[in-house]
């Protein structure tokens, strides 16, 4: 039982930071190509609390339910999909963490324009092309890692 209940909930919070990530992406991504900083810092106001309320909290369940599924079921770390999986993990939380970091400097930025009614620095739009990099990174890093943990193919 104990394994159907982990399993139930690994899956719940791979979806809920999939389509969090999904969700603010897309909202982020059309708030900068409108230009408008009262539209962006709406967008990235929203974005930065998603991450702190739903991803962050996702990703940290993620790993430790997924390492006791692993137990549970009597897979090894050593089989090549897990290590592979865990490979994966690790790049996309390499992208997402300077991505927070970008997002919660991006809303600032933007706060600061409203406030100010100015336009966004340039800083701001080299610091989007980079959201958009790591972003692009990451989003096939994950969609992988869900295809390792359906098909754990030896």
């Amino acid at each position: 039982m104990d394994y159907l209940i982990v399993k139930w909930l690994h899956v719940l919070s791979s979806t809920i930071l999939f389509g969090t990530g999904v969700g603010s992406a897309f909202y982020m991504f059309m708030a900068n190509r409108g230009k408008s900083p009262a539209d962006i810092h709406f967008a990235a106001r929203h974005v930065v609390l998603a991450d702190w309320i739903f991803t962050t909290p996702a990703v940290i369940f993620q790993l430790f339910s997924g390492m006791y599924l692993m137990q549970l079921s009597g897979h090894k770390m050593s089989e090549q999909w897990i290590m592979s999986a865990l490979a994966l993990y690790g790049f996309a939380g390499a992208c997402w963490i300077p991505v927070v970091w970008m997002q919660i400097k991006m809303r600032d930025m933007a706060a600061e324009a409203v406030a100010t009614g100015t336009a966004l620095p340039l800083r701001y739009w080299a610091y989007d092309r980079w959201w958009i990099v790591l972003g692009s990174l990451a989003f096939p890093a994950v969609a992988i890692i869900f295809w390792l943990m359906i098909a754990k193919p030896v």
